[in-house]
């Protein structure tokens, strides 16, 4: 993935090859997979569905492949200012490392244990470095990501959830990043025409940004909320994501009751 970044970069990779690389990227990851393909029905659904749980089969591995693919670009497309990149993905996998934590100290499985262990050993290094990165993309930025980040730090927590058996729990931490896309899918399809960079209008006068039509979480923020400078939105795109880890956290809460 980090190959691929680095030539989206350079050469500008059409997006239908940005969708097909990380599907073979993500096989033998699934491949290696070695858990459940079965999900647990609400229990008020039940009585229409006959089963407590459903195994799904190669359904299941689908989902976890195309979870793969829209990690690795979910990241990518929802950029463009200094910090929103990188702060995003330290708050993902602070996320992800408090519910790992959470989930172990709740359960009694030593095999529950050993996956949610095991997917810290591989959040714990993308967290560190993230937050140290931080430091220097934060605005004003001295060093840019680029694609080549994007697409590692996407990948990284795709793997980190599928390995670590709470890829559905991981969706739910991309709301943020599924509203994105689905605001720019009008324009990622080609319905509608997608620039290069969709990125809001600066005005050196004022220093504020102001947003344009493109279909993106920033310039939606930026018409839904005003004029605002790079390090304002970049502070309120970044509690928004916040704001939706929690909701996760909420979710997961109300829930329990609905299949234990």
């Amino acid at each position: 993935m980090i190959l691929l970044g680095f030539m989206d970069d350079v050469l500008d990779v059409p997006w239908r090859v940005k969708l097909i690389l990380p599907s073979f990227a993500a096989l033998p990851l699934l491949m290696a997979y070695a858990g459940h393909t079965t999900i647990i029905i609400p229990k008020p659904l039940i009585p229409y569905v006959g089963l407590d749980v459903l195994d799904l089969g190669w359904i299941y591995k689908l989902y976890m492949g195309l979870l793969a693919v829209f990690c690795t670009n979910s990241i990518n497309i929802h950029a463009g200012l200094n910090g929103l990149e990188v702060g995003q993905t330290v708050v993902i996998s602070g996320a992800i490392l408090i519910h790992n934590i959470m989930q172990i100290g709740a359960s009694t499985d030593p095999e529950y244990k050993q996956a949610h262990a095991f997917s810290i050993y591989l959040v714990q290094p993308l967290l560190a470095t993230s937050l140290a990165l931080l430091a220097y993309n934060w605005y004003p930025s001295s060093v840019f990501v680029g694609d080549t980040y994007t697409y590692f730090a996407g990948m990284t927590m795709a793997v980190v959830g599928i390995l670590g058996h709470y890829s559905e729990t991981l969706l739910v931490f991309f709301l943020p990043q599924i509203l994105n896309f689905l605001l720019s899918l009008p324009q990622l399809s080609g319905y509608v025409k997608c620039p290069r960079h969709r990125l809001p209008r600066f005005d050196p006068q004022t220093g504020l940004l102001t947003g344009t039509n493109d279909g993106t979480l920033v310039n939606f923020f930026l018409r839904l909320f005003g004029r605002k400078t790079e390090k304002s939105l970049c502070i309120l795109l970044l509690v928004f994501q916040a704001i939706g880890c929690c909701f996760c956290f909420m979710l997961r809460w109300i829930l329990t009751g609905w299949y234990k």
